[in-house]
């Protein structure tokens, strides 16, 4: 089954659902930024946990591997989603990366090199473009909460991923919108604060299947994760301190 067919095929289920007023169980909603990810995987755990019907925003917005948005496809299914949405932006024109752009990717980096400065994976401004169409969305659903899976420990200097950038945010958020005028938008960043190793810890203890999630910045055309990139050995590291395998796969198993 291809990609488009995945999209269009979920997204046609999304009509009822998307116009539910959600009185059967008066649970609250979130809207969720699905990556395909481990950490946007544990977000959607975390937020159900926390009693959220949960509405996921996935974007194809010109990235090289497209593999992600299978796995937020997957992702979206397994953990029963009341709806998900995959919104299709090109920040591929505009914005230079070597995640949208044919720019080699840094391999092989230890923790200190990886803080040291922000890398070319790094996409221009991409969070805020994103949790822009999150901030819509809600807006329109009748909801102030939105789960973003950033990290601000086991990450890779990327300054959209800072806590002060999450306040920012919502603090514009606040003056700029309608919604934000009847009560305050809640940007909630679950994993900000937590290891990759805890993330994975949290996600475990709450059944997130990780053999469907994608992390590599570099995968083969199978959508096998290349193990040498920051996100696969930050990913690898967290494993590691579980004692436990990534389920995943790699072009080196």
């Amino acid at each position: 089954m291809s990609l488009s067919h995945l999209a269009n095929q979920n997204n046609q289920s999304q009509l009822s659902p998307l116009s539910s007023t959600n009185t059967e169980n008066n649970r609250p909603k979130a809207v969720i930024l699905l990556s395909g990810g481990l950490d946007s995987a544990t977000c959607v755990a975390i937020a159900q946990a926390q009693g959220f019907d949960v509405y996921a925003l996935s974007f194809r917005y010109g990235q090289r591997h497209e593999g992600e948005l299978e796995s937020a496809t997957k992702i979206a299914q397994n953990q029963a989603v009341k709806a998900h949405f995959i919104c299709q932006i090109d920040l591929g024109k505009i914005a230079t990366s070597a995640l949208t752009q044919d720019l080699a990717v840094p391999k092989s980096r230890s923790l200190a090199e990886m803080s040291k400065e922000i890398p070319i994976t790094y996409v221009p401004a991409r969070n805020t473009v994103f949790l822009s169409f999150a901030l819509a969305w809600a807006e329109s659903l009748d909801t102030r909460d939105i789960f973003i899976g950033v990290n601000a420990l086991d990450y890779s200097g990327y300054p959209d991923c800072r806590p002060e950038y999450i306040k920012a945010f919502s603090q514009m958020a606040n003056l700029g919108t309608k919604g934000g005028a009847d009560r305050p938008w809640q940007i909630h960043t679950p994993l900000i604060e937590m290891t990759k190793g805890q993330i994975i810890a949290k996600g475990l203890s709450l059944g997130v299947d990780y053999a469907i999630t994608r992390t590599c910045y570099d995968p083969d055309e199978q959508g096998r994760a290349c193990g040498h990139c920051d996100a696969c050995l930050l990913r690898l590291k967290g494993f590691e301190e579980n004692h436990t395998k990534d389920p995943a796969p790699y072009q080196d198993a």
